[in-house]
């Protein structure tokens, strides 16, 4: 955790230490160093043979109580979803003896984000997850307290804070260029199309179910770069996330030559229904983000000024500073702590478990 002024495990091992560790003094052994402060109790909160996780770091995991806990749960590991494997979708009751509650299944998930389940802003009781039902993605969104239950026939990805509407990306695309975040089951109509002019960001309303496509990938490829030509790119969105007064939203561009690993990213901010398109990092190295304020962007960012460093950027603006330089030195899940002194981040462990 920062002040807002080698070799590395994986992540499944990281995971496998942190089970077989209990309570705060193991932890303080395998994680802390001498003169830490005492660090709280931990315990798990869901039980095998089953795997249960939850899905990204920007959605709302716990209900306003903070007794019920949003989760998946699925009975293999080791490779990637395909089209007939189903999820459950629950949540765990913390004042029930950590008791699992299914509400449902998905059968449009992935390992990184699971099926963007997160409950509606604001609500005590209704959560939203995506489902595929046949060709089309869909999504959920159920009353956790009566049950009642609506199918609205367009996925989401991120929420307005008012919970009346929300955006998603093309996963049908995602899932050809980028396995990990998009859904099995349905194939991209615009595989060939390096930018397609019918697809890219979905506005849904959330009480109608209306959807309008707002920006487009061809629209957003047809932006110059200042990192060389984009005409034999194949170009992509994700990563999207609304500003906390729900007047913005910000989201990735990326595009890649060929079938290769690498790609180029560069960061949007566009108005809700998508106006003021606006070029916020222009120089290619855009990773994970957070909005601080309704104004402001921190960002992993490949920025001249410094490199490959978290930058805090004034959106509709060129106004860009280094965030902890030399304490957040890796890419990380940032985000903000209320109050905005704080910012929280991870990195991948180190080869001795000390960071």
């Amino acid at each position: 955790m920062t002040e807002a002024d080698g070799a590395r495990p994986s992540r499944r091992a990281a995971l496998k230490l942190l089970a077989a560790t209990a309570g705060s003094a193991a932890l303080r052994t395998a994680w802390g160093r001498p003169g830490d402060e005492p660090l709280p109790p931990v315990r798990a909160i869901t039980r095998g043979p089953k795997h249960h996780w939850f899905g990204y770091y920007d959605k709302l995991q716990f209900d306003p109580s903070g007794r019920y806990v949003l989760g998946m749960e699925v009975d293999f590991e080791h490779r990637s979803p395909r089209p007939d494997d189903v999820i459950a979708v629950g949540m765990v009751d913390l004042g029930d003896h950590d008791r699992w509650i299914e509400l449902g299944t998905s059968r449009a998930w992935n390992w990184q984000q699971g099926c963007m389940l997160q409950w509606l802003p604001g609500s005590k009781t209704e959560v939203i997850w995506n489902d595929r039902q046949g060709e089309r993605f869909v999504c959920h969104v159920l009353d956790v307290a009566t049950g009642c239950r609506r199918t609205l026939p367009a996925p989401i990805y991120a929420l307005s804070p008012d919970a009346r509407w929300a955006i998603a990306p093309d996963f049908r695309r995602l899932a050809d260029t980028r396995p990990g975040y998009g859904y099995a089951g349905v194939t991209d109509p615009n595989r060939d199309d390096l930018a397609p002019d019918d697809a890219g960001i979905w506005r849904t309303d959330l009480q109608t179910g209306r959807t309008e496509l707002l920006i487009t990938i061809r629209q957003v490829a047809a932006i110059r770069s200042s990192r060389g030509d984009l005409a034999e790119m194949k170009h992509w969105f994700n990563h999207l996330l609304v500003a906390p007064d729900g007047a913005r939203f910000a989201f990735l561009h990326r595009r890649r030559r060929g079938v290769g690993p690498g790609f180029i990213t560069r960061m949007f901010t566009a108005d809700p229904g998508g106006e003021n398109l606006y070029l916020l990092d222009p120089n290619g190295g855009t990773s994970h983000y957070d909005w601080r304020d309704p104004q402001h962007v921190l960002a992993w960012a490949n920025h001249p000024s410094r490199g490959e460093k978290f930058y805090l950027f004034r959106d509709r603006t060129d106004r860009v500073e280094a965030i902890g330089p030399d304490v957040m030195t890796e890419d990380g899940h940032c985000s903000y702590l209320p109050g905005n002194r704080w910012i929280l981040n991870d990195t991948y462990l180190s080869s001795t478990l000390g960071s």
